[in-house]
């Protein structure tokens, strides 16, 4: 496997305090969720999977704990996965359609590689949960721009499959932890156009001292 990161440097070494670099800027500028309709093999690789995995937990993480986890899906697991979501949409749902519960099964064999990133804090710990939960969301984009700097196409999706408490069961959750996302990871079969993006207008103020 050809490496697309340069290893982190030992613990201690003096890091740079910035990294001024165009092609980052225009990534962060343009970057692009690609459908979940539109994401094909090839995915990445175990290897690859490994290092983006790798550079994905490079995120704020107030005192080193690690709030998180990952679940990986690839080849067959994704159909186990998908005949179990299945069964339990249909167990769960009396009215459901027949095709509501193919849906479910097909959820995962939307990209060749999908993983589930989990939320995993120490309620314990005096750090606040809440702080711990952030850093779970900031892996889930870091592991998009770590893929779309390799060349793959992603989605961070949640859907019903994020909030199902069977679903919890199934993945082996802890009580105190949820899923962030599921990240899906593969090659794009048809560009993603731009879409509206946030008004500024109002979004910014400027604190000043009350008067």
């Amino acid at each position: 496997m050809t490496k697309r990161f340069p290893p982190a440097p030992p613990i201690g070494t003096p890091m740079l305090a910035t990294r001024p670099s165009a092609d980052a800027r225009a990534l962060l500028a343009l970057r692009r969720s690609a459908s979940k309709h539109h994401i094909a093999a090839p995915g990445p690789s175990p290897g690859d999977l490994d290092e983006l995995l790798q550079i994905a937990a490079r995120v704020p993480d107030h005192r080193r704990l690690s709030p998180w986890r990952f679940i990986v899906f690839e080849g067959d697991a994704r159909v186990a996965f998908g005949k179990a979501l299945a069964h339990i949409h249909d167990a769960n749902t009396p009215d459901a359609e027949s095709r509501d519960v193919l849906e479910a099964a097909g959820l995962l064999l939307r990209a060749p590689v999908v993983v589930a990133v989990i939320s995993s804090p120490d309620a314990t710990h005096k750090t606040p949960v809440w702080e711990q939960e952030l850093s779970a969301g900031a892996v889930c984009y870091n592991l998009l721009l770590a893929a779309n700097a390799s060349g793959w196409a992603g989605a961070w999706l949640t859907e019903w499959i994020a909030f199902d408490a069977d679903v919890a069961t199934l993945l082996g959750l802890a009580d105190t932890e949820r899923v962030a996302g599921f990240i899906y990871l593969g090659t794009a079969t048809l560009p993603s156009p731009e879409r509206a993006r946030a008004d500024m207008t109002g979004k910014v103020t400027r604190w000043s001292a009350p008067a």
